[in-house]
């Protein structure tokens, strides 16, 4: 017994989507870990990912469908910069669990002793972190217990 067309095309469909947004997050990789990403860049990925769901469903522009309406057909709650928030928020609680002797931990509280340029300072990884607590109503210090901080990022379905 085969598959039928529409489950077949749906399947291709489901597989096309994979593929892209894979490409996707793995080009963006190297950046969510290091970089604290600017407002530009997060609208150029957030437009190339829509782009990408677009081209492998196989939506037009000229179509005129809005990317809410794509995502809900697609099944995609969630953008891919808010995966890259919840992938840094995550390697943070796992850093600040760390001992305090540890490369990564020391890195993370190192302070350059070097006078700055002028004008208004860049945003560092570390102010970009306070956002996405402040936005998924995370303390300092929350870390500690791990399945409250893993439920406070986003990562499990369950509520509090």
């Amino acid at each position: 017994m085969g598959m039928s067309v529409g489950r077949a095309r749906e399947v291709q469909l489901r597989s096309r989507i994979n593929v892209c947004l894979t490409k996707l997050k793995w080009s963006c990789s190297a950046l969510k870990s290091i970089v604290e990403l600017t407002e530009n860049n997060k609208r150029r990925v957030e437009a190339t990912e829509m782009d990408a769901l677009r081209r492998s469903s196989r939506i037009s522009r000229k179509e005129r469908i809005i990317n809410v309406t794509i995502r809900q057909q697609i099944g995609l709650e969630e953008t891919i910069i808010k995966e890259i928030e919840q992938n840094k928020l995550t390697w943070y609680g796992h850093v600040q669990r760390m001992a305090e002797g540890r490369l990564p931990k020391i890195t993370l509280k190192w302070k350059l002793k070097q006078k700055r340029t002028r004008g208004r300072p860049k945003k560092n990884w570390m102010e970009g972190i306070r956002k996405a607590m402040n936005e998924r109503n995370l303390n300092e210090g929350q870390w500690k217990d791990r399945k409250q901080w893993g439920l406070g990022v986003g990562q499990r379905r369950k509520t509090f």
